[in-house]
């Protein structure tokens, strides 16, 4: 009978069916074991009933079963032959670099597959959450390329803006001088952040590019594996319903025979035990009826002879059904086995590890996406205040470096030189005494303006009358000053920290925040005329505390020799770069007691007002850490001297973190080191 048995060649017309198969097995990243670590063969020749031992067992769904269990097991053999090759994934995530390695999981989650093998929905749950994370992906992808178009509209606006800018300010009758310097540098400002910009835009629709090639890469792996599980669900739903209707053709003919057998020897097939036995249940009465249907023509002849040719007949179909459902069966067990043990697992790490992909493919660009926005908005800050002077001045130095009234002298110069042979436009100037004109003032050419009375008393002209005292204090050696003033501290140091703690110590960002530099110059040139004559309670001085800010650090920068002294650099780098605190704190305490006194002295004085400007932390946001940054190349000193003979040369960026540290370290122990040895003297 063509339709008695069912081959384990379905398993491989169900393999073979799809000849893109081989194509896309290779189509993964990671390759599949034959077999999972959670399943194990057994020698026995009846179902295992162990369970795993890591989950309890579920009665909805079967025990894990051995392959080796069946007489199918060589039916099949064939079938798995044909998986011997690893089911791979292409790499989807190809363009990420290699940095993205700290985001894979080391190892396959073993447990997570074992959980899945034992759950009846194990297969439709991944396809859901795969679609969930397809989902997510392309919302991301779409955000990505939405900031990308609004990225490259700012960048490529503003960058026309500033090119237009500046060219129409060329062609036009503008200010000239310092201004027309500092206004070209900030349109290149503007130009470089908006390139800024583009560039994040580029990477932006990169990104947006790669999320959606993830997805559909893997919307097209999850389509394939859920079609391959359908065909491997419905292959072995079919085998168990011809199972079943081997076993009804079985049972059918048995009927029949105990029918033949009972009309045989002669019995009331009503009175049989075997009617109260095949009449229980509907199931029972249809089997009957058809057993009655088909034997009833056993009821028409009482000849032996024909009894015994239906019988033997009878016995002959029961011999063939039974075989059949014999093979039917064996092949089912083999085939759900192998579905359970082996197919199943398959998939289920197959449809894991897609999810796995496409979320961790996600994720990592979105860690890029912050990563490059965070880098873009430093790249601002950057543009806009330089670290050091070599990248530039930056937005705010270069309008500061304007100098209005410098510009004005020019342009007066330039427009009375081209306008003095001019005919006079207003009333004349002078003439004879007697139509009534009075003789000239007498006037004089006083700091470069053409025409400005002796007698006038303007900004610009008050520190060139200020008579210079022939004491600078900047540039000058620490001792040298200290000796030709006869004083414990210098006076610029101890009249600039007072106004600073008088006016400055709840100011915002003190000491963090520059000054004008215009005014910084100015103040510094008159402290080295006459530091006496400057009064620092005035609101010249007082409305911006960080202009004294920001001479007090210009005074500790041009010191021929820093604070800390180049001798006892290396010392000082030698003793921050000692990991334990207490020990640090030792050796920093002998480098300090090493200085030569009015180091000692000043750095004492110096160390006391930063450790009272710390105290206000709350305030001005300046915290120990805060003023050690600020602070240590200044009191470390920027360059050593070309001499050798006078210490160490200074290690420049690579000694910067250490200077801050020493720094930090003696704030940080400000008492210890200065307060409790001044009271012991």
């Amino acid at each position: 009978m063509a339709d008695d048995g069912y081959s384990s060649s379905a398993w491989e017309s169900t393999d073979n069916s799809d000849p893109s198969n081989a194509t896309h097995t290779n189509s993964y990243a990671r390759s599949l074991p034959a077999h999972p670590a959670v399943f194990h063969e057994s020698s026995s020749t009846s179902p295992p009933n162990h369970q795993i031992p890591s989950l309890p067992p579920k009665s909805s769904s079967p025990p894990p079963r051995s392959s080796s269990d069946s007489a199918g097991r060589s039916s099949t053999s064939k079938w798995r032959d044909s998986f011997t090759v690893p089911v791979e994934r292409r790499d989807t995530l190809s363009t990420i670099p290699s940095d993205v390695g700290s985001l894979v999981e080391p190892s396959f989650d073993e447990n997570v597959l074992r959980a899945l093998c034992e759950l009846d929905c194990g297969v439709p749950l991944l396809l859901d959450r795969i679609k969930q994370s397809m989902v997510s992906c392309r919302e991301a992808s779409v955000f990505f390329k939405k900031r990308a178009v609004l990225e490259e509209e700012y960048g490529k606006s503003m960058q026309k803006l500033a090119r237009t800018t500046s060219e129409v300010y060329s062609m036009n009758d503008g200010k000239a001088g310092s201004f027309v310097n500092a206004w070209q540098s900030s349109m290149k400002i503007h130009e470089v952040m908006a390139e800024n910009r583009i560039r994040f835009s580029q990477r932006l629709n990169e990104m947006s590019e790669e999320l959606a090639s993830l997805a559909k890469e893997v919307d097209k792996n999850r389509k394939h594996t859920k079609e391959l599980a359908s065909r491997y669900e419905r292959a072995l739903q079919e085998s168990e319903l011809m199972t079943e209707k081997s076993k009804l053709r079985l049972d059918v003919s048995s009927e029949e025979l105990e029918r033949v057998l009972l009309q045989k020897e002669g019995e009331s097939f009503k009175d049989s035990a075997l009617q109260a036995k095949t009449t229980t249940g509907a199931g029972g009465k249809r089997v009957l009826g058809k057993a009655v249907a088909k034997g009833g023509l056993l009821l028409k002849g009482k000849n032996p002879g024909n009894i015994q040719r239906q019988e033997d007949d009878i016995r002959s179909r029961v011999s063939v059904a039974s075989d059949t459902y014999r093979k039917s069966l064996t092949d089912t067990q083999a085939m759900r086995q192998e579905y359970f043990n082996f197919q199943l697992p398959r998939i289920l790490r197959a449809l894991k590890e897609c999810a796995d992909e496409i979320d961790l493919g996600t994720q990592y660009h979105l860690t890029r996406y912050a990563f490059l926005f965070e880098s873009i908005v430093l790249s601002d800050g950057s543009t806009l205040v330089p670290a050091s002077a070599e990248e530039g001045l930056g937005l705010k130095p270069t309008y500061e470096a304007i100098d209005s009234r410098s510009d004005f002298k020019t342009y007066m110069q330039n427009y009375a030189y081209a306008r003095g042979n001019a005919a006079p436009r207003g009333p004349r100037r002078e003439g004879p005494a007697e139509e009534g004109f009075l003789p000239p003032l007498p006037t004089h050419i006083i700091g470069g303006y053409p025409g400005v009375h002796a007698n006038s008393s303007t900004p610009s002209t008050a520190n060139s009358q200020m008579p210079d005292r022939g004491r600078p204090t900047f540039g000058v050696d620490l001792a040298n000053q200290m000796a030709r003033d006869n004083v414990e501290i210098p006076p610029i140091v101890e009249k600039c920290c007072e106004t600073i703690e008088k006016y400055g110590l709840q100011s915002q960002g003190i000491y963090r925040i520059s000054g004008m530099t215009s005014k910084v110059a100015q103040l510094k040139e008159r402290l080295d005329r006459d530091l006496d004559a400057v009064n620092f309670d005035s609101e010249e001085w007082t409305s911006d505390i960080n202009n004294v800010t920001s001479v007090i650090k210009l005074w500790l920068r041009e010191l021929p020799d820093p604070i800390l002294t180049f001798v006892l650099h290396q010392g000082f780098i030698d003793a921050a770069k000692i990991e334990n605190d207490r020990l640090r704190h030792i050796r920093l305490h002998e480098r300090v007691n090493d200085l030569p006194d009015p180091n000692y002295a000043t750095l004492k004085f110096f160390m006391g007002h930063l450790y009272k400007v710390a105290q206000y932390e709350a305030e001005n946001s300046m915290s120990i850490q805060n003023l050690a940054i600020v602070f240590g190349p200044t009191l470390f000193g920027q360059s050593a001297p070309s001499n050798g003979s006078a210490g160490h040369m200074n290690g420049g960026i690579a000694d910067a973190p250490f200077q801050n540290k020493a720094i930090e370290t003696i704030l940080e122990h400000y008492t210890d080191i200065f307060v409790d040895e001044a009271d012991g003297v």
